[in-house]
């Protein structure tokens, strides 16, 4: 099931019909602090420190029922509330009355781990919740600053309970001190504000905790999640033989750029492609024929246009293509009658021809990242889902536009918001990997469109296992960390 990007109004509306059912706020509220309890545990599955800063209402109650389950997890948990207890809601002072009668775990934290590595901190921030606007006034705005200075001094990692504090849920507009969140853990849908552009290094990973009583209407925009996606990729038969998973050709690479074919062509592979060939033009064809996987097929090429002739199901073009056979590349992403991934270079050379794409003869997804997008688009002072409706309704195409909260459009779909990543994504050959998985996808039948989203999540994803399972950091992680972690990924949907 989609999970629909709503107003604090829709919002509201749906808690409102759900009391109006008999679920009460308590048992919304039980829900809600296991999920976010379950998604610090994702992320950080060895217990740490928790500190957990609460307002007076119920977005603290999610955080109590959160530090509560953390404590029985092995987690060592420090509860500030921002006003005298007698002032807390009465929903909020049970749950701190629960929360101190949880029995924590008989072992103290270590300051280090058996492994040497320093246990996490990590901050909850339950002080304003849905509704609340800025511009913050003391005590939370003090206690705003202070959890900021935990972040910058103590490396310490900010979980939001459903908003930052500070950001305007719908608008997306935050206070000079709102919290900086790494992770946003938001209840029962994505509120507006939490996908502007403007909110971005605010909200930081976004991750939706569905409740189950809490049902709500299709939206025109949604957010991609596991639980919207799981399905889309069903499990294969035991008779399952690998042309039922397409063949799938990367044409990619040049002079002093080898090695985007080859990142292209492991994407499609760790994808799950049965067959990948790998179509090079023959100045770097040894290159790449010593360096490529295995498993895959490295062919020359002498004439771009002689591709139209091979039987492939799927291609992938444009990874360190160069900007030379211009023609030869406008008539093949023509012409080709079979789906086709279109990145890099091959979106620069038909920036100079757009009108094409009105009329190709077979499906095309296109993945340019902000720079590429503005040459094939023109300069717009729109937002980024904005451009995606008016290009995607111009164009019968599927788009992935990417960046930190990567968009995905196709003019009579929901656009979607990708919710996986992380800056250390943030490098060379990211875009190659996805192209080649992407390509995968489509070619074991999936739309373009969902495949453009689980492509976008899986790769993602797999950059966070890196790094939050797999000891890399942001400056550390490379492609071949998200290739080497793909698998974990996919067997999360």
């Amino acid at each position: 099931m989609n999970s629909p990007v709503v107003s604090s109004a829709q919002m509201r509306d749906a808690e409102n019909a759900a009391f109006a059912r008999g679920i009460s706020a308590e048992h919304l509220m039980n829900q809600a602090g296991s999920g976010i309890a379950e998604t610090v545990q994702r992320f950080f599955p060895r217990p740490g420190y928790c500190l957990i800063f609460s307002g007076k209402g119920n977005n603290g109650g999610d955080a109590l029922v959160a530090a509560a389950h953390l404590k029985r997890a092995g987690w060592h948990t420090d509860v500030h509330l921002s006003f005298p207890e007698s002032e807390c809601s009465e929903l909020l002072r049970k749950k701190v009355t629960e929360f101190r009668d949880t029995p924590p775990v008989a072992t103290a934290m270590p300051a280090l781990k058996s492994d040497g590595k320093p246990a996490p901190t990590v901050i909850l921030d339950g002080l304003l919740g849905l509704g609340s606007k800025p511009p913050l006034r003391d005590p939370i705005l003090a206690t705003c600053r202070e959890i900021n200075r935990l972040r910058l001094q103590h490396n310490a990692f900010v979980f939001a309970v459903d908003q930052p504090t500070g950001l305007d849920g719908d608008s997306g507009k935050a206070d000079h001190d709102c919290v900086v969140a790494d992770f946003t853990v938001t209840i029962a849908a994505a509120k507006r504000g939490l996908v502007a552009e403007d909110a971005n290094n605010f909200v930081g990973r976004l991750e939706v905790v569905s409740l189950s009583d809490l049902p709500l209407e299709p939206a025109d925009e949604t957010v991609a999640s596991a639980a919207a996606l799981r399905g889309l990729l069903p499990r294969r038969q035991f008779e399952a033989h690998k042309n039922q998973f397409g063949r799938v050709g990367i044409v990619a690479g040049s002079r002093g750029f080898a090695g985007a074919a080859t990142m292209c062509a492991w994407g499609a592979l760790r994808g799950g492609a049965g067959l990948v060939e790998v179509f090079v033009p023959e100045n770097i064809y040894d290159i790449v024929g010593a360096t490529a996987a295995f498993e895959s097929m490295v062919k020359p090429v002498t004439s771009y246009r002689d591709l139209l002739e091979e039987k492939i199901d799927v291609w992938g073009i444009g990874p360190g293509l160069g900007k030379e056979n211009v023609s030869e590349i406008i008539d093949l992403v023509q012409r080709t009658e079979n789906a086709m991934v279109v990145d890099a270079d091959a979106l620069n050379i038909i920036s100079t021809e757009v009108s094409i794409l009105k009329n190709c003869r077979g499906p095309r997804l296109l993945t340019p990242h902000p720079g590429e997008m503005k040459r094939l688009a023109g300069a717009h002072k729109i937002s980024r889902n904005e451009l995606a409706k008016k290009f995607t309704a111009e164009f019968p195409i599927t788009l992935l536009l990417k960046g930190s909260r990567t968009v995905v459009a196709e003019n009579g779909k929901q656009i979607s918001y990708n919710t996986t990543g992380n800056p250390g994504m943030a490098t060379g050959g990211m875009g190659d990997v996805l192209t080649g998985v992407c390509a995968a996808l489509i070619a074991q039948k999936l739309s373009p469109f969902d495949a453009a989203r689980v492509g976008a999540w899986v790769c993602g994803r797999a950059a966070e296992i890196a790094i939050f399972n797999g000891g890399e950091s942001e400056q550390s992680l490379l492609p071949r960390d998200v290739l080497t972690n793909l698998g974990r990924a996919f067997r999360e949907l």
